[in-house]
Order: C-alpha cells, then structure tokens, then sequence
C-alpha cells in the first residue's frame, strides 16, 4: 500500500520560495573609520615643564647657597695683598713697560717752542748771504715773539728762524737787552699751532735739581742734553773782559756754541732760563762742565713782561 505523501513538491517549492525570498540580502560591512592622531597627552607635556621648572630651580638654589657660603667664609678666604705684592708688581710694570726718561719728558714738552736762529749778513760779491751767527731760541708768545742771545744776532743783516715744524721766516730784532745778552725777536710767518714755552719762576729753584738745555750745538739739533743745577747767583765775565752777567745759573748740561739762546728747562718742561755763556779756560770754545743761563726773570723782562 503506498505511503501517503505528506507534502508535495509544489508546496515545498513555495514554501522554500517564500523563505528564501523572505532572507533579507547580507549587507556590505561599512569601511573602518580613518584613523585619528592620538590626542596629545597633557599629563606628558606637563611632566616635561615641571622637570625644566625643576632644574631651573635647582640651580638658582645652588648658585644662592654658593654665594652665601662665600659671604660667610665658607670658602677660602682671599689673600692679603702685601706690601712685597705691590712692589713686586711695580717692578715688573718697569721692566716691561720702562718710563720715559725725565730729560726725554722735558725736552718734549718744550721742543714745540725751540728755533734755530740764524745771524746772516750780505755777501758783498753779491752771491746770497752769509751765515754769520747760529744759536738758538725759545718762543714765549704765541704771535711770533723769541728770546735769543744778543751775542747769536749781534752784527747781522738779516735774521732767520727756522722752527719746530720745519717753517722758515724772516724776523726782526724788536728789543734788546745787553746787560743780559738777550734780544727778542719778531718772527714774521708762524705756524698755525705755534705753542709757547712754560715759564718758571727760579724762587724755588735749588742746586741738585734736574735741568735740561735744549740748542742746536754747531748747528746741529735740535739737540738734548741733561744735568743739575750747580749753582745759583754766578757772575760770568766774558773772555775778552768786555761784558759782565751777574746773576746767572750755572749748570752742568752740555751746551756748546750754537746752544747759545736755548731753554734751561726743568724736569717738568718749564723754562727757568735762556742759556748764554760757558766757562772756557782755553780757546777751544768747547763744553768743560760748566755753563750759564739767564734766569727768565730778567729774560722776561727783556720783552716788557714777567710772567710771575
């Protein structure tokens, strides 16, 4: 006998239709969302202030106790200076660094006002002049006024000066003054920075004190030499008993024929006197360690002036 079949093919047919048709279609998986940059991590950044807060801190504090240990004395004390310290330091400054001499600071503080003097005369054949006298001489204003020797100009036609820059200038004899062999003269150009001599009153001026003569000696300077004051009050008679100078210092600094006119200078650069005359036993005419100068005072004087 056969079986009786519980469901048809048509029925399981629709049935598996309807099933199917009810499966809802599998969905496409959305994408994963793009990846984001972490966040920053404030905690991290703060740690990192803090440490540089920290060190910071840490070395101020280090620094404050340093310097209050210092002030304390906790550390070691600094060493007393010596006297043997100082002069230990001052030798070696003079070792390696000398000072100039004390004739070397005088002769440059006076050189600006130094001229050579030339005594010339006419040459009767007519070729020039002739040199007839040459000494020297020291500007004392600044418009042009020297002090020489009279002896230097006396018996010239004409005179020249030559000063410290190299400018040459005709000048004049505007005074003189034969008790004291001086003369002053006029120069008739100057240079635009001509700077006159310092002048010295001789009141404190004693033997033993450092002089300098500053000449052309023959002709030849400007010319340095250095020495003392040998004495004050000296009278000078000349070779040929001719002139009498009363009243003069006497000084041991070389000065020769030439330096007739020059400065006495002291160590400070000021003008004491105008050197005149040296002592000559013989008739050689040269330096034998004993020389003349004029006190300024009386050179002064010669141009209508004292300084003092």
């Amino acid at each position: 006998m056969r079986r009786t079949t519980l469901y048809s093919s048509s029925s399981r047919t629709q049935l598996t239709g309807r099933r199917q048709a009810a499966k809802p279609a599998t969905p496409t998986p959305p994408a994963p969302p793009a990846p984001t940059a972490a966040p920053a991590k404030p905690e991290r950044r703060l740690s990192r202030r803090a440490e540089s807060l920290l060190l910071v801190l840490a070395f101020v504090a280090v620094t404050a106790l340093v310097v209050l240990l210092v002030g304390r004395g906790g550390g070691p004390p600094p060493r007393e200076i010596t006297q043997q310290d100082i002069d230990a330091a001052v030798r070696h400054t003079l070792e390696t660094k000398p000072l100039p001499s004390v004739a070397s600071r005088a002769a440059e503080a006076v050189r600006p006002s130094v001229v050579r003097v030339q005594g010339l005369r006419d040459d009767p054949d007519g070729y020039g002049d002739i040199e007839h006298g040459i000494g020297t001489g020291v500007v004392i204003v600044d418009k042009g006024l020297i002090l020489t020797n009279l002896h230097v100009v006396a018996g010239s036609d004409k005179v020249k000066v030559t000063f410290f820059d190299g400018l040459e200038s005709d000048a004049t004899v505007v005074s003189l003054q034969p008790e004291n062999d001086l003369a002053v003269l006029k120069a008739q150009q100057v240079p635009d920075d001509l700077a006159p001599a310092t002048l010295r009153s001789t009141k404190d001026l004693t033997p033993g004190d450092e002089v300098v003569a500053v000449g052309f000696p023959f002709g030849i300077g400007p010319s340095v030499s250095s020495g003392v004051v040998s004495g004050l009050k000296r009278e000078f008679r000349s070779p040929q008993g001719q002139r009498v100078l009363t009243n003069l210092i006497q000084f041991d600094a070389a000065a020769n024929p030439g330096s007739s006119g020059g400065p006495l200078v002291t160590a400070d650069g000021a003008v004491v006197g105008i050197v005149t005359a040296i002592l000559n036993p013989s008739e050689q005419r040269v330096f034998v360690g004993i020389g003349f100068a004029v006190p300024i005072e009386n050179a002064a004087s010669a141009v209508g002036m004292h300084p003092f």
